[in-house]
């Protein structure tokens, strides 16, 4: 287990801001998770969970506590007899979804390309183009720090729902996931499709609809559109769309906002809503709403977190100008939790025990 001391917050997210973390504990396999959990518990610090940090925003003033970075080695297990695969929490999202659709199982095969490991899929219920993780997702195994012991949770134990789990809601904070075992099948996406996805494959007059055509359309698809975080850091989307009962969104249809069904719900588009604003493709306090996708907020020379902030205040203040909806930020901020001890704890005191030493 290896445990490094003020490391920058902006250099293990894609956004790229944030202060000083007190300590980040790189876990490279099950076995550090308890050890990293007591490593905070005697210290008295707050944890915070992060994978390839796409979906994680650092503030100015850095964070207290013990940051756990997933890296857990790839595995893939396909289950014998069984169309299941148990996945660990370290291995990348996207070779995940390459490797099943290369072996003709659909299901997440419209989710390429999503900058992610394994173990935040859940979180996040990552979603795109008509597909969703929870639909896949057997079960989850994690450690349980609340009563420090490793745990298996259902599907429905994980209270799924648009970009919403357990783990970023009730029970943030309480759980490293470990692994993921997901319910995948052989077969295909039937049209009609996604509405970009559909207008693509109309454009080329496409007719493969196996997994790894899909794959490989929406891979090409998030490419031309959307910006390389290691070029132009960004947490990618950064707002989450708009849903609305059935009044509401009647009233938004009647107001020339399109609203889409999706899986039976009302979707407005929070990119349209950016677009129609007046705000694509312009910059904020060192922050850009990205020309080709606004829901991107990319890092150009934003300074701090006091910049972003200020950047996400005039876009969301437009929007609600404009039409009157609030929008909401997707990713996750690093901060301190409330319900973790927090007490600051005597910097002597806690170097009795080297971070680095086979103890700790």
């Amino acid at each position: 287990m290896k445990i490094y001391e003020n490391v920058p917050i902006s250099s293990f997210t894609t956004m790229k801001i944030g202060g000083p973390a007190r300590y980040v504990i790189k876990i490279e396999s099950e076995e550090d998770v308890p050890e990293a959990y007591k490593f905070a518990n005697q210290h008295k610090l707050p944890t915070f969970v992060v994978g390839l940090g796409a979906n994680t925003i650092g503030h100015d003033e850095g964070f207290d506590g013990v940051v756990l970075i997933n890296r857990i080695p790839h595995h893939i297990d396909k289950l014998p007899g069984k169309d299941i695969f148990k996945v660990s929490s370290g291995t990348e999202w996207d070779d995940f979804v390459l490797s099943v659709s290369e072996l003709g199982f659909t299901g997440i095969e419209a989710l390429a390309n999503i900058p992610s490991t394994v173990g935040a899929a859940p979180v996040q219920n990552i979603g795109a183009y008509g597909q969703e993780a929870a639909s896949t997702i057997i079960e989850v195994e994690a450690f349980d720090s609340a009563h420090h012991q490793f745990v298996t949770l259902a599907n429905h134990q994980c209270d799924f729902s648009y970009r919403h789990s357990i783990f970023n809601s009730t029970e943030k904070g309480r759980y490293f996931i470990t692994s993921v075992s997901f319910r995948l099948e052989k077969g295909r996406l039937m049209p009609p499709f996604y509405r970009s996805l559909q207008a693509y494959i109309d454009r080329y007059h496409i007719t493969d609809f196996s997994p790894l055509s899909i794959y490989h359309i929406v891979t090409t698809i998030r490419k031309s559109k959307l910006p390389d975080p290691i070029e132009h850091p960004s947490s990618g989307s950064f707002f989450k769309n708009i849903y609305l009962d059935r009044d509401s969104a009647l009233s938004a249809k009647a107001r020339k906002i399109p609203v889409y069904d999706s899986d039976g719900l009302n979707k407005v588009p929070a990119s349209w809503l950016i677009e129609h604003s007046g705000l694509k493709g312009q910059k904020l306090h060192g922050f850009r709403v990205w020309a080709d996708a606004p829901l991107v907020l990319v890092n150009e020379d934003g300074a701090d977190y006091h910049a972003l902030a200020l950047a996400r205040q005039g876009i969301t203040g437009k929007v609600y100008e404009k039409f009157g909806f609030n929008l909401e930020q997707e990713p996750e901020e690093l901060v301190m939790l409330d319900r973790f001890d927090s007490t600051p704890v005597n910097p002597f005191e806690a170097r009795e025990q080297k971070p680095n030493s086979p103890e700790a």
